[in-house]
């Protein structure tokens, strides 16, 4: 009698896991064919659906890049004075290239910023999130330092007309929105005090500013010039601070968000842009706000360690590089129109070189991986989905054997 009810319960421990495993293999056949459902009563959705979830402000990144670059090289092939060899040889550059570029930048940006328009109207929630993130809530400012990038640099709008100080208003009032905003709760320590969320994207609200400066100074607006300029270059001080006491070691921010570290060097080369055309030449100021980007970038590039991690594998905030280049390029530009001198010249044409490497690279690996930027397709999606249920029906009929 003890054996046979040895054996018996030997038998209940035995076949019991075996229905508990069933009853859940069910339940998630269950589950996935009600998934694969959903999927194809919904064929039309899903495709700009993923789009508008996966894209947010930080893809901006791209059309700042692409606009300061156009920016560059509308500066670098039109007529100066200057007569220096070195910059000859910019000339060569057809204008045709020059104008390819801008049309590729305005198509850029058109195209995000209707995306974006979207995932407000669709996806609101996710703004908002974006919005009390502490990196997200810097790249609101992206889209309109885009905008104000892109009218600079515009071959057929120019400072002096109607066209171009409206656009200005409509892309600076937005930038002074979020100053309200932001600054705000800074100066107010509200929930999101600087001490608490300064990190290097913090300082895209003082590049909006100085944008906007550098903009109405080529209007003739000088008032409007200083004042955007005063805004942006006193929090410019506070964040920059901030940065350098807060920020003491390589883990302040995420590997894939290093490339970030470069806007310390956009700051303050627009920043020397800006007082550049308030004044009228590249003076003791716009100098100083010069040499202390090239200082920047210089601490940077020796670091190469810190940067490691995130170019593993391709990410949008590879964009995060060719930005703050563009800047410094277009600050030594102007810094050599003024020296005359055969050094500055030769910086000018490295620095330039240099940035628009960067950015032709990043346009290349960008298309070579779209697949990574762009959501899969709901075709594949439906295929992986019932390659998984067909997985998991036969587990279900091992398991019933």
């Amino acid at each position: 009698m003890d054996e046979s009810h040895t054996q018996t319960q030997i038998q209940v421990v035995v076949e019991s896991p075996k229905l508990i495993i069933n009853n859940d293999t069910a339940l998630n056949l269950h589950n996935n064919n009600n998934n694969v459902k959903t999927k194809s009563s919904s064929t039309k959705q899903p495709i700009l659906s993923s789009i508008l979830t996966k894209f947010h402000a930080g893809y901006f990144r791209i059309s700042m890049s692409l606009c300061s670059q156009a920016l560059l090289w509308k500066i670098l092939v039109e007529p100066n004075d200057d007569v220096h060899s070195l910059r000859q040889v910019f000339r060569l550059v057809p204008s045709t290239a020059f104008n390819f570029l801008w049309s590729l930048a305005l198509f850029t940006l058109v195209l995000q910023s209707l995306l974006y328009i979207l995932r407000c109207l669709l996806h609101f929630q996710m703004v908002k999130t974006e919005f009390l993130h502490q990196v997200g809530v810097n790249y609101l400012f992206a889209p309109w330092i885009s905008w104000l990038l892109l009218l600079q640099s515009s071959p057929f709008v120019t400072p002096n007309t109607l066209y171009y100080q409206v656009f200005w208003w409509v892309f600076v009032v937005p930038i002074v929105v979020l100053d309200v905003k932001i600054y705000g709760q800074w100066l107010t320590k509200g929930k999101r005090f600087l001490a608490t969320v300064a990190n290097p994207t913090s300082q895209l609200s003082v590049i909006g500013n100085l944008v906007a400066a550098r903009a109405a100074a080529e209007m003739g607006w000088k008032e409007t010039a200083v004042c955007m300029f005063s805004l942006g270059i006193a929090h410019y001080l506070v964040v920059f601070v901030t940065l350098y006491q807060r920020l003491s070691g390589d883990n302040a921010l995420p590997a894939m968000l290093r490339p970030v570290f470069f806007l310390f060097i956009g700051a303050p080369s627009v920043a020397s842009l800006a007082w550049c055309s308030i004044s009228g030449k590249f003076d003791i100021a716009s100098k100083m706000f010069f040499f202390l980007s090239l200082f920047l970038f210089m601490s940077l590039v020796a670091r190469p360690e810190l940067f490691r991690k995130s170019m593993k594998k391709f990410h949008v905030t590879w964009w995060a590089y060719s930005f703050p280049l563009s800047l410094l390029a277009l600050a030594a530009i102007k810094y050599a129109e003024e020296v005359k001198g055969g050094i500055a010249h030769a910086l000018m044409v490295v620095l330039s070189a240099l940035s628009v490497l960067v950015c032709v690279v990043l346009i290349a690996v960008t298309a070579v991986n779209s697949n990574i930027l762009l959501p899969p397709s709901s075709t594949s999606s439906t295929t992986r989905s019932n390659t998984k249920t067909s997985s998991i029906s036969s587990t279900s009929r091992c398991d019933s054997r």
